[in-house]
């Protein structure tokens, strides 16, 4: 193992040594597998090793101190010319460094979790308080509402005669 070199002119401690050569032969006849621009979204896929918890293509581009971003990019470079499509550069980072290597876990096995958690649990708080509303508003509309005892001064007779009125009319 190597001994780490530690530089502190980030907010994370970077090992500057961190980086581990990811290498394979060039295809036979190979060409660049990509242009730069998909090259550089592959680097946004991929994590700097320092320690800085930033991507290849963000760290190469903003953090001039660090040394293994820069080590890493001319790996991808080299595979991208050594005609290697972007999942088996992927591939060749992981099975190096591990899936640590990616920005985002890889969406199989128990990795679903961290992409269905979130989601099922929004769902489900939604529907909690939906529920919950709706059982407010049932308690409060079945809520007896104090009214005030009304005095008249009409007859029971008309008070009848008001009755039936009503009653047409519904």
């Amino acid at each position: 193992m190597h001994e780490p070199v530690k530089d502190s002119s980030n907010l994370f401690a970077m090992d500057q040594a961190a980086a581990v050569s990811v290498s394979k032969p060039p295809k036979p006849g190979a060409r660049a597998s990509m242009n730069a621009d998909e090259r550089d979204a592959l680097e946004h896929r991929i994590r700097c090793q320092c320690g800085c918890t930033l991507d290849v293509y963000t760290c190469r581009t903003t953090d001039f101190s660090c040394q293994v971003s820069p080590a890493m990019h001319r790996d991808v470079m080299a595979l991208v010319d050594g005609g290697y499509p972007a999942q088996e550069i992927l591939d060749a980072f992981v099975g190096t460094y591990g899936e640590r290597a990616l920005m985002a876990p890889k969406r199989e096995g128990f990795n679903m979790v961290g992409y269905l958690l979130p989601s099922l649990a929004l769902a489900g708080g939604g529907t909690l308080l939906l529920f919950m509303i709706r059982r407010w508003g049932a308690r409060a509309a079945m809520r007896p509402v104090p009214v005030a005892a009304a005095t008249t001064n009409a007859t029971n007779e008309e008070m009848q005669r008001l009755a039936d009125a009503v009653r047409r009319d519904a």
